[in-house]
């Protein structure tokens, strides 16, 4: 097993226990509501302290259910996932592109100088015409 097969085996474990260790723990059994949203507990610690707070402006749109809520906020998670997700494959390919380059500039200088030819390259990584030495 290679080296970052072995660190993402050990990543997924942590987030695995992060998952199940709270379900497993017991944590939150003694509330209402066990596993709220920050802003739900944010708004009860708020109306404990004051009950006769209110809140500066509302909501531009407020959701039908709470499964619509929870929908429209997978939804959002997903198409940041696919942007992040997007944006290091493109370098990724990016940095394996320039690499694979090298390697077939480099190949091309090593069989040129083999055969005692020359083979000038161009920065932009085309060739030159080919001169006989």
């Amino acid at each position: 097993m290679s080296r970052n097969a072995k660190i993402n085996t050990v990543l997924l474990l942590i987030v695995a226990a992060l998952a199940v260790l709270p379900l497993a723990l017991g944590l939150g059994d003694d509330e209402e509501e066990p596993f709220a949203g920050a802003d739900a507990q944010a708004e009860t610690a708020i109306t404990e302290i004051k009950p006769d707070y209110e809140p500066w402006f509302s909501p531009l749109y407020e959701p039908p259910s709470g499964e619509v809520e929870s929908a429209l906020f997978a939804l959002q998670a997903a198409l940041g996932a696919g942007v992040l997700a997007y944006y290091f494959g493109l370098r990724k390919g990016r940095k394996q592109g320039a690499e694979q380059a090298r390697a077939e500039q480099a190949h091309a200088e090593t069989r040129a100088e083999s055969s005692g030819e020359r083979e000038p390259v161009v920065a932009d990584g085309g060739r030159a015409e080919t001169e006989q030495v």
